[in-house]
């Protein structure tokens, strides 16, 4: 069930959900928490799929806050928010609101979202694109027990993660490190296997691929041993390489799907380890809401003590000063008159 509210306000809004709920028979709230998708009206599709298919696994109240910008000043003048109810099979196993807002409003977001959220329920907050700085001290962000932002839509990843361990607070975390939950389970699992002290570790994976530098981040932290990070052509994360005092353990997924697990004097093993969806991603976010000690841990020892992964991959990323590239020009008549020279030895 749809219902289409122009030019509305919050109080409206909820009296069309009591509406919605009591036409479809579930007069009830049976929701457990209420999520609140900050996007653009290009990813709102997107992302609404994926919470709806998250919502099968938890039940929640979706708010989808669309900010739109109108180009005549007048129109931007004009505060106004027009709303979109569904509930019922077009919701999922929720309730979802579409909100668009215009003109003024657009800057007091969480005036319109306070008024819709689930009384004694957490907040969590979800940005797939255009994450802001410091989630924490957002307006929408201060509302959330939990915010989730998504490294690798930024322009610059590896950048973006310096700025995310500058401006951590309790409760935020990252996509790209959700992608990683089966590679950190599975090398836990694997050093649990043996008796070996580790000495290096090799990880493999594609340029500017935030989920990579985490992996890094997260295994320098805990095994305090030098990382290296070594570029792929992917899809994604493919290798991890593991020198230790038995011998090497390694996981290695080339195809994005199925990965070979070898440990020094064990035959190998195959182990399903495909790249998952949004929606599952989510999912998992929204199973645990107290803050991911282990994140912030690996965030911060990442960026301010291993440098060199980092700054190695966020130099190839930045195009080289015009006063960097001057002297290879001028270099470039030096290798003409190479032969005049041979020629006088002779």
């Amino acid at each position: 069930m749809k219902i289409d509210l122009t030019d509305t306000t919050a109080s409206k809004i909820n009296k069309a959900l009591v509406q919605g709920r009591r036409a479809i028979g579930t007069p009830a709230v049976g929701m457990v928490l209420t999520l609140v998708i900050v996007t653009d009206e290009e990813n709102a599709y997107d992302a609404l799929k994926a919470a709806n298919e998250a919502s099968r696994e938890h039940p929640s109240r979706t708010l989808v806050v669309i900010k739109r910008v109108s180009r005549s000043p007048r129109d931007r003048a004009k505060a106004r928010l027009d709303a979109e109810v569904r509930v019922g099979a077009d919701a999922g196993t929720g309730e979802t609101v579409i909100l668009r807002l215009y003109g003024e409003i657009t800057d007091h977001a969480q005036s319109v979202v306070l008024p819709l959220l689930l009384p004694d329920a957490p907040v969590v907050v979800w940005w797939p694109v255009n994450a802001p700085t410091d989630p924490a001290s957002d307006p929408l962000g201060a509302l959330a027990q939990r915010r989730v932002t998504d490294t690798y839509a930024a322009e610059h990843p590896v950048h973006e993660l310096t700025a995310r361990a500058e401006a951590y607070s309790p409760g935020d975390t990252d996509l790209s490190w959700t992608r990683i939950t089966p590679w950190r389970s599975m090398l836990a699992a694997a050093l649990d296997q043996v008796t070996c002290k580790v000495t290096s570790v090799e990880v493999e994976g594609e340029e500017f691929n935030p989920s990579c530098e985490l992996l890094a981040m997260w295994l320098a932290d805990r095994l305090d041993v030098p990382v290296k990070r070594s570029l792929s052509a992917g899809p994604g994360l493919t290798s991890v390489r593991m020198e230790s005092s038995c011998g090497p353990i390694v996981l290695d997924r080339p195809d994005g799907s199925l990965a070979t697990l070898s440990i020094h004097g064990q035959p190998d093993r195959a182990v399903a380890l495909k790249r998952r969806e949004t929606a599952e991603l989510i999912a998992e976010e929204l199973r645990r809401l107290d803050p991911d000690d282990t994140y912030a841990s690996a965030l911060r020892y990442g960026v301010h003590r291993l440098s060199d992964p980092v700054a190695e991959v966020a130099a190839a990323a930045e195009p080289a000063p015009a006063e960097q590239a001057a002297p290879a020009e001028k270099k470039a008549p030096a290798k003409k008159a190479a032969p005049a020279k041979k020629a006088a030895a002779k």
